[in-house]
């Protein structure tokens, strides 16, 4: 499945005292570069938020404007970006991962899965999030069609409602369907608490 993908890595952190979550660290590698490598096979990736430095060659950095304006509108810049970066060839599916899930890699295979599955690609649909087993969806792990969600962006964009808006009201305008991801995959990092029990360090420590 040809796809293009949006990493998230531009939240406060204010519960963690502002230490990027993208710098954190899970079994040696920063959450930062597992979620790329659980992006790989995207034809074109754009990281939103501080520009972290280091990137893979090809992988592109932008920002939402203003900073701090939620996943909404990083969504709208990152999709921005692979318009500028792709224009015609854009894939037909996106994927949105935030950065703050140490095993991502594991719901973006099973999401991969379930649409290999499916000789529609979507069946019907405009688009997969990921889901725990006792049914907590996580919308930031999620393959969308690529036309449908640029429409959700354009439309609440004209509204003046990107700014501060939540993923799932971006979200609710697409015929998006779940699908179930091993326990753990979607497990965030907001607090320390959090990071320690997922295992997850500062970096150096």
């Amino acid at each position: 499945m040809e796809f293009d993908a949006l990493i998230l890595a531009g939240g406060r952190s204010s519960r963690l005292g502002g230490v990027p979550k993208s710098q954190l660290v899970f079994d040696g590698a920063t959450l930062l570069s597992r979620s790329l490598a659980a992006a790989t096979g995207a034809g074109a990736v754009v990281v939103v938020g501080p520009d972290p430095g280091g990137l893979p060659a090809g992988v592109l950095s932008c920002r939402e404007e203003p900073a701090f304006a939620g996943p909404a509108a990083a969504i709208g810049a990152g999709m921005a970006a692979l318009e500028r970066a792709r224009g015609p060839l854009r894939a037909a599916m996106t994927l949105v991962l935030a950065c703050d899930m140490p095993k991502a890699d594991q719901a973006v295979a099973a999401l991969q899965l379930a649409l290999a599955e499916d000789a529609s690609g979507a069946a019907g649909s405009e688009g997969v999030m990921s889901a725990s087993p006792d049914g907590r969806k996580q919308p930031l792990a999620g393959f969308y069609g690529t036309a449908a969600l640029q429409r959700a962006v354009s439309e609440l964009g004209q509204s003046g409602s990107l700014t501060g808006a939540s993923v799932f009201a971006l979200l609710a305008r697409l015929d998006v369907r779940t699908v179930t991801v091993p326990s753990g995959a979607t497990d965030d990092v907001d607090t320390w608490d959090d990071a320690t029990a997922l295992g997850v360090s500062r970096q150096g420590s």
